[in-house]
């Protein structure tokens, strides 16, 4: 084990706020790899069923089941997995753009709460001064409330 001795030394930059950024969380390859998963494995099962019910119809033929559970198989993924796909591409377009909505709003609450912070630790700045930015950047934050702030 490796251990190494920190040093904590005055010269050294301190960081006043960390900057946070916020990344969309949705990823389209991602989506679209689940799409196919989904659209392969309900294709698998219905194959399946249609392999098992041509079992219960041609007795002490084993070759034709299987023959007819792939073929089933293949037109189900033939048919469903496109559609799945293109719907799949449309909802991640679109919750990609709310999240992106979410993240500037984010950002945005994240650099006012700095420069607020940044204000409350100044000492030339009044107190209602202070109180009156807070209150204010509380109230935009939560959407609600009315402030009559005087001359």
């Amino acid at each position: 084990m490796n251990v190494q001795r920190i040093s904590f030394s005055s010269n050294q930059p301190v960081a006043t706020q960390p900057q946070t950024r916020y990344e969309n969380p949705v990823n389209r390859s991602t989506e679209r790899n689940l799409a196919i998963l989904g659209s392969v494995g309900c294709s698998a099962l219905v194959g399946g069923i249609a392999g098992g019910l041509t079992t219960c119809l041609t007795k002490g033929k084993r070759a034709i089941p299987i023959g007819v559970g792939i073929a089933v198989g293949l037109a189900s993924l033939l048919f469903t997995l496109p559609q799945n796909l293109y719907n799949t591409k449309l909802n991640a377009f679109a919750r990609q753009k709310e999240m992106d909505v979410f993240t500037r709003q984010k950002s945005a609450q994240a650099s006012i709460y700095g420069d607020i912070n940044d204000e409350i630790k100044d000492e030339d700045v009044s107190l209602d001064k202070k109180i009156g930015h807070y209150a204010t950047a509380r109230m935009a934050d939560k959407g609600s409330g009315v402030m009559i702030k005087g001359v």
